[in-house]
């Protein structure tokens, strides 16, 4: 059964039309990579299934049963909550259901109010809280902040003093436990660490739902998803399997339009060929043949499809000024430390060159500022630092600080730091990273960060460095750029030192993957894949399973749940009994009137009904019994606990 499906679905905004012609489906269980190039309609796409947005055409379906959950973005911004109390708001109905069972409890205790009345809406209650994981929501709440890197103590910070990926963390959990079985998810892990998104991973793996998630990280797209959907060019392609399977099919369909395409132009040219021939004849019969071959091409050229072009991408190259020695980079000892807390200390490095190391670690952990005290921009601790011999450093920020913020055009930003460049070369590198026109009178100010990161790798490009120190340079670029970016950092004769979550990139050009601890450093030669086998991960903690700590509190809820049901239970056979009685007096006093003691055969079935009776309230008060003392038993053991 489909969740939500679209038929034929446009968005235009006046001129511009975003995406036309698109139909899915999406189904039960289907975990979806939404693809595409900045700016192909994504996001748009997720806003018609909220329905923010209406389509200008088609139709949209959401199925009854179908409960969207869309990730906010620093949705908790304003809150005067806690972090774990904001996340408890996900559970607000459970909650308020707790409330109003120990409310009525208390009468039920006082026999104050329609007893029946209070017994049946304390089983529907109770019903419900259970239908809702009553009894482990506060575990559950608990092991996703965990599993998402927080500590118990930053349980109790305001979600106003947070930052923005810890807002973003406490987002994501909340729609994961929102009850949602489909979740729309945007770049979920932005701003989250390799151990968060192994969590993540692990938590859609295990989602009972259906999940799409818009995503740049092509490593974690082939952990999660089974269906792969790319907006290209306006257009929606669907294809099984995650994205390295898409992208495998995609070559494969480009490859096939292409020679379908070089076919038909070659029998297009051979008939007009002939219709050529035939002309110069020149004659009444070689004129109905021309008629005729033309319809043919016609035909053909009607049905006749170019193959997909790829929408514009970076082209650049980076090369050095001049060859590094030997060694680029030694380091020994480094350490640092912010007031009386240790970031880390005993670092040792060593690069040479052509490396290509990957520098990994948690949030928090000091990557970046490591990175900062080996270009000098930060003040070491202790330790000592020795560049090579003709290094020269190039430096990418992934906060973008390097560049101007002021009302600067983009060909002045570039222009300004290469004065020896003539403008045309200046716009010409501008047009490979996609800034063509007018895009080179854009105020630096009014870019997106994409356009940024752009701005900011064509200065590293023209810098001719060939030592490269290269915090999350993928980040805010989409899968095309950052294919781009690896096939030109592939070439690249110099070395790096990169500081990356993208998992993909990693594998595609790491030598040596490092991960920084705060006593130290691991080192590993290889890949990504290699550095997980060297050193496997320690298993994340899932949101489904309840940690130890919290069994005591599972057990008191739990003999608290046993003991309301009891009562209500009691409170009903009470209620019946009540009620066999009134039947019991209402038969007894029917056989004794004068009218029924002269008709044997009413006598006989009022008495049988009499004895029916009689069982039935023998039973009941058998059952009452035994209710009683169980709940005896309750209360003495939660009296001694």
């Amino acid at each position: 059964m489909a969740l939500v499906s679209g038929f034929d679905l446009s968005v235009s905004f006046g001129d511009n039309t975003v995406f036309s012609g698109v139909s899915f489906s999406v189904g039960e269980k289907d975990k979806i990579g939404l693809i595409g190039v900045n700016g192909a309609g994504k996001t748009t796409l997720f806003r018609l299934f909220t329905k923010e947005y209406l389509p200008t055409d088609g139709t949209i379906s959401i199925g009854k049963d179908t409960v969207i959950g869309y990730m906010e973005q620093h949705a908790c911004a304003e809150s005067d909550r806690t972090m774990y109390d904001e996340l408890l708001t996900v559970y607000r109905d459970v909650i308020d259901a707790e409330r109003e069972l120990e409310n009525i409890a208390k009468q039920i205790d006082r026999r104050a109010g329609d007893l029946s009345a209070l017994t049946l809406r304390q089983q529907e209650l109770q019903e419900r809280i259970e239908r809702h994981d009553g009894f482990t929501y506060r575990s559950r709440a608990r092991s996703a902040l965990l599993g998402l890197g927080f500590k118990e103590e930053d349980f109790s910070l305001p979600c106003a003093l947070l930052s923005g990926g810890q807002r973003s963390k406490v987002s994501l959990a909340k729609l994961l436990l929102s009850g949602a079985n489909l979740l729309l998810l945007d770049e979920p892990t932005n701003h989250l660490d390799m151990p968060s998104i192994d969590w993540l991973q692990d938590f859609i793996s295990d989602f009972p739902g259906s999940i799409i998630v818009i995503s740049h990280d092509r490593y974690f797209l082939d952990k999660v998803t089974n269906r792969t959907f790319s907006l290209e060019n306006g257009k929606l392609f669907a294809a099984d399997g995650n994205y390295s399977r898409y992208a495998a099919l995609r070559a494969e369909r480009i490859k096939a339009q292409e020679r379908v395409y070089a076919g038909t132009m070659k029998e297009i040219q051979r008939i007009e060929g002939i219709m050529e021939q035939q002309r110069r004849f020149n004659r009444e019969r070689n004129y109905k043949t021309i008629a005729s071959k033309q319809k043919s091409v016609d035909r053909l050229k009607e049905g006749l499809e170019a193959p997909e072009q790829d929408a514009d991408a970076i082209r650049f190259r980076f090369e050095t000024a001049l060859v590094s020695g030997n060694d680029v980079l030694i380091a020994s000892d480094l350490s640092k430390a912010f007031g009386s807390a240790p970031l880390f200390e005993n670092v040792d490095l060593y690069l040479r060159r052509g490396e290509r190391v990957f520098l990994t670690g948690a949030n928090g952990c000091g990557k970046s500022t490591l990175l900062k005290l080996l270009l000098g921009k930060l003040r070491r601790d202790s330790g000592k630092i020795t560049l090579g011999v003709n290094v020269k450093i190039g430096y990418f920020d992934q906060t973008l600080a390097e560049l101007s913020g002021s009302e600067k055009t983009v060909l002045d930003e570039v222009w300004d730091s290469f004065r020896k460049m003539k403008e045309v070369e200046v716009r010409r590198a501008l047009a490979a990273f996609l800034f063509k026109g007018e895009d080179v009178f854009k105020n630096m100010h009014a870019l997106s960060g994409g356009e940024k990161a752009r701005v900011a790798l064509l200065k590293l490009m023209l810098s001719g460095a060939n030592f490269l120190v290269l915090d999350e340079p993928t980040n805010h670029l989409d899968i095309q750029s950052r294919e781009a970016l690896e096939d030109a950092f592939d070439t690249f004769d110099g070395t790096m030192l990169v500081v990356s979550h993208d998992r993909y990139f990693i594998n595609r050009l790491a030598t040596r993957v490092l991960r920084l601890r705060q006593d130290g450093i691991d080192s590993c030669p290889g890949n990504y894949d290699d550095f997980c086998n060297m050193f496997p991960a320690t298993p994340t903690v899932k949101v489904q399973k309840a940690p130890p700590k919290e069994n005591s509190y599972k057990i008191q809820k739990e003999r608290d749940s046993l003991i309301r049901r009891t009562k209500g239970k009691i409170g009903r056979l009470e209620a019946q009994i009540d009620e066999i009685d009134r039947t019991i007096e209402n038969l007894q006093r029917q056989i004794n009137t004068p009218e029924t003691a002269a008709d044997y055969a009413q006598i006989l079935s009022l008495t049988q009904a009499l004895e029916d009776a009689l069982h039935r309230q023998e039973a009941l008060m058998e059952e009452w019994q035994s209710e009683s003392e169980t709940l005896e038993t309750l209360l003495e053991t939660e009296a001694s606990s």
